[in-house]
């Protein structure tokens, strides 16, 4: 029997009517029971998190459920950034193993609990706090557990009475992070950083920590400036209004495009010595290229990575996505309204519903890593 997906928006006030109006939607797009909910709450409904998650319950009973309070919330084809929206995210998955872990650190940035000693599945999805919780510390053990495992999810971007929102099956949680495994099914990761690369590549061939001391043998500042003056017009302004450099994470290719590359911003430079700093360590010998970001790159970027994951369903297409969009993304980044949500309908033509995040985790180069101003898509196929 294959999977299949559905999904439920309501923007009612009312925080029981609204997840009771999605869930019930979604509820009657499944021809079979609820394996998975994933829902995502808006900042008025949190105050009432015990009645929408036991509205949820009446309407899907669902096997397994995880979800966050949202600071804007994607489905239905829409993005509804701020106010009352309410996402219910529903999916039968048929022969698929999950199971849903409660995650903590304490102190924040200490030892990673709820994990257990073996992971098991094909994907983690991850919903965490991102004040009291350590995500990248999670990403490090995960490596450790499973290397290669795709994780995919964002931070938590909407809080009630000083802490982040987390459901877990039953149950209202503050603070820490929520996760399901996933297996017996090929979720396929899409991680759209929403930047172009431009210029030359260029190979560090001096570095410490995550500074960049020399590019192709050459003090970094002086390369850089000099790759950017050979920049055309209008890629030259882009890179004056935000300058980013993108690491090649997988070297075993022949040649490196876009999503071969983590991209990162430039947090400082040292005139006098010619040393730049970017937000992640490098390493000698790692190719590098300068990556520019506005609203027409984010664009062909997005369309670009899920056309490109679209082509692994080819035979039996794609029954549904989780989607963790950037909240400095929609109306931020975009003139068109629902941009991410309408390109993703656009692409994969299948049931899409997700959360603005304060941050979007996702694999570049088979490592998984927390973004900013990124889209990740978790894709289900349908078989």
């Amino acid at each position: 029997m294959p999977s299949q997906i559905a999904v439920g928006v309501s923007e009612s006030f009312d925080p029981v009517e609204a997840f009771s109006e999605a869930a019930r939607d979604a509820a009657r797009e499944l021809d079979a029971p609820c394996d998975l909910c994933v829902l995502f709450a808006g900042p008025p409904h949190l105050g009432h998190s015990k009645w929408l998650l036991s509205a949820v319950h009446d309407e899907l009973a669902p096997a397994n459920l995880i979800g966050c309070g949202a600071s804007g919330v994607v489905g239905g084809g829409r993005e509804i950034e701020g106010g009352a929206g309410a996402v219910v995210w529903a999916a039968s998955l048929p022969g698929v193993e999950i199971e849903t872990y409660r995650l903590a650190a304490e102190p924040p940035e200490g030892e990673i609990s709820g994990l257990p000693g073996q992971l098991a599945g094909d994907a983690l999805v991850v919903l965490a706090d991102p004040y009291s919780f350590a995500t990248e510390r999670l990403l490090e053990a995960v490596e450790r557990l499973r290397p290669g495992l795709p994780v995919l999810g964002g931070l938590v971007s909407a809080a009630a009475a000083g802490g982040g929102v987390l459901f877990r099956n039953g149950d209202v949680l503050s603070g820490g992070a929520v996760a399901c495994s996933i297996a017996g099914v090929g979720v396929v990761p899409c991680v759209s950083q929403g930047a172009a690369p431009v210029g030359p590549e260029m190979t560090i061939t001096a570095a410490h920590g995550n500074v960049v001391e020399e590019l192709a043998s050459e003090p970094a500042l002086e390369r850089l400036k000099a790759a950017i003056g050979e920049l055309p017009e209008r890629e030259q302004s882009l890179a004056a209004d935000g300058l980013m450099l993108g690491l090649v994470i997988d070297e075993n290719q022949p040649e490196y495009t876009r999503g071969d590359f983590l991209v990162r911003p430039i947090v400082g430079a040292d005139p006098e010595q010619g040393w730049i700093a970017i937000g992640e360590e490098v390493r000698i010998g790692q190719i590098v290229r300068i990556h520019v970001r506005d609203e027409i790159s984010a664009d062909e970027d997005l369309r670009a990575a899920l056309a490109n994951q679209n082509a692994a369903f080819e035979s039996e297409g794609a029954a549904g996505a989780l989607v963790f969009t950037c909240n400095g993304r929609g109306s931020h980044m975009f003139t068109l309204p629902d941009h991410d949500a309408i390109a993703i309908e656009d692409t994969l033509g299948v049931p899409a519903g997700g959360f603005f995040c304060a941050g979007e985790i996702g694999p570049v180069g088979g490592r998984n890593f927390l973004h900013g101003f990124t889209a990740t898509v978790a894709v289900f196929p349908r078989e």
